[in-house]
């Protein structure tokens, strides 16, 4: 069983409104590697998608945005979970490269997935 996705931290401004070029090209990733579920589509003011996992949502949106200057940090609930989830998946990284980063008092055990899109997502477990 994989990890559960418990929050979503936008790098930038909204969750709801991350930058791709395509967000017909983009969804494949976020539902087949990611395991994000088809919420909705929209076509106003431009090509978008509402995604959700578990206890979290996220938006695609063609926006103009640079999407390699956004992402998302997900709180999981096991990060080795989230790894091996998402490596059988399809994921093409061979290792995770956790690291251990501090935010404030709290220490989080993190990897790194770069979506085909260009949108970098951190993926982190609480420590403390």
């Amino acid at each position: 069983m994989g990890a559960k996705f418990k929050k979503v931290w936008p790098y930038q401004q909204d969750a709801l409104n991350l930058p791709v070029a395509s967000v017909e090209t983009a969804l494949p990733f976020y539902q087949s590697v990611l395991g994000f579920q088809l919420v909705s589509r929209g076509d106003a003011p431009h090509q978008s998608a509402i995604l959700s996992r578990d206890e979290i949502q996220i938006g695609l949106a063609e926006n103009g945005g640079d999407p390699t200057q956004d992402g998302c940090f997900f709180e999981v609930d096991d990060v080795e979970a989230a790894f091996a989830e998402l490596q059988a998946n399809g994921l093409a990284k061979e290792h995770a490269d956790y690291r251990l980063d501090r935010h404030g008092a709290t220490d989080w055990k993190v990897f790194f997935v770069v979506a085909p899109d260009g949108l970098c997502y951190c993926l982190g477990q609480r420590q403390n």
